[in-house]
């Protein structure tokens, strides 16, 4: 039999099962088996942890059935439960496209207020399924190479420019590269003895530039931090490069700013770890929010999906940066503010990004 009817015959038989096992499908009992076996979502397995420095750590995922192979710089959402609440975030995946292992890795750094951040770096083991979303992102090399590529990267910025290079490396065909990475100090480079060796074995090709930020102390750090005389100086031809940035806002924002001056803001890519959001005078009125059966009391600059999870409801979210629309509801009454610009948004049966949104006086969602 030709394997189109084969695979005909297979998909109505299981849609056969399925009619049977409903309200769950075959996969949902396969999930109880391997859940890197099951079709109705997509799961990973942590089958290795590594500690890169005191507050940063590599996960390496076996993605299970329905993953396709990401593109070097982009990134996945993961699902974590915490307490009994299912937490999602966005990271990206630090490994080349293609591992011989199948399996991929993201590099996660514990922030000082980051639920999920800190529970992924102390508490996860070995074994543990996480669910996961499909590759995504437009931070990434084109297919025809760059000639002069120019990395901007600070913290964990470094992860998806990592997968850059490591694809650069894994294929051989490295171009003529400028790194210019910023750390508080040199223990605080993620992949930093990676780094260096890339420096080392290719000397004429990768030209890594560590800028650690408080090496003069923290009244100097600031002449540590970018400016047109460390670009010049580093990256005398950054007029015929091809950027790639990533890292804090107050980075991106300096970096943007420049290019912009100079008419190169075409050439630059960025990858932003959160929205960038308005300037705003700290004063601005919050109010009571209805929400799911529940009044809880909001400030004006909080986004509404950290306030609601703050108060013990869990929502449905994703990026955390107004890009996916997970998280997305109707506005029934009264007014939010959009974070990102600064827009109050007041018509009934608006939709609100609650991850980008806060309160704008009182309101009530779906």
């Amino acid at each position: 039999m030709p394997d189109k009817s084969l695979r005909t015959l297979k998909q109505k038989l299981m849609s056969f099962v399925d009619l049977i096992a409903t309200p769950l499908t075959v996969s949902h009992y396969i999930e109880l088996v391997n859940p890197l076996w099951v079709s109705h979502n997509l799961q990973a397995q942590v089958v290795d942890v590594w500690d890169e420095t005191k507050n940063a750590r590599t996960l390496t995922l076996k993605p299970g059935r329905n993953w396709r192979t990401h593109r070097a710089g982009q990134h996945i959402r993961v699902g974590v439960p915490i307490e009994g609440k299912h937490f999602t975030r966005t990271y990206s995946i630090s490994s080349e496209p293609e591992r011989r292992d199948g399996c991929i890795t993201i590099t996660v750094k514990a922030l000082d207020d980051g639920r999920m951040s800190t529970h992924l770096v102390r508490d996860v083991k070995k074994g543990t399924y996480l669910p996961i979303g499909l590759p995504q992102g437009e931070f990434v090399l084109p297919q025809a190479a760059p000639t002069l590529p120019l990395f901007i990267t600070a913290g964990s910025g470094i992860t998806p420019v990592m997968s850059m290079l490591r694809n650069y490396v894994r294929v051989g065909n490295i171009p003529d590269t400028v790194h210019m990475h910023y750390a508080p100090h040199s223990y605080d480079v993620i992949f930093g003895k990676e780094l260096k060796r890339y420096a080392e074995q290719l000397p004429n090709l990768y030209h890594y530039h560590p800028i650690f930020t408080r090496e003069l102390g923290s009244e100097l750090s600031s002449k540590k931090h970018f400016s047109p005389e460390q670009l010049e100086k580093r990256c005398p031809d950054w007029r015929e490069r091809e950027v790639w940035a990533c890292g804090p806002q107050s980075l991106l924002d300096s970096v943007e700013a420049f290019f912009k001056e100079n008419g190169r803001e075409q050439h630059l890519h960025t990858e932003r770890f959160l929205a960038p959001t308005a300037k705003l005078t700290g004063d601005e009125q919050g109010g009571q929010v209805n929400f799911d059966g529940k009044t809880i009391d909001a400030d004006g600059i909080t986004p509404l999906l950290r306030v609601f999870e703050d108060s013990g409801l869990n929502p449905k979210h994703g990026c955390r940066m107004g890009i996916c629309r997970s998280c997305d509801r109707t506005l029934k009454s009264g007014s939010v503010r959009d974070l990102r610009t600064g827009t109050i948004i007041e018509e009934p049966g608006s939709v609100v990004q609650i991850c980008i949104c806060a309160a704008a006086g009182n309101c009530e969602l779906n």
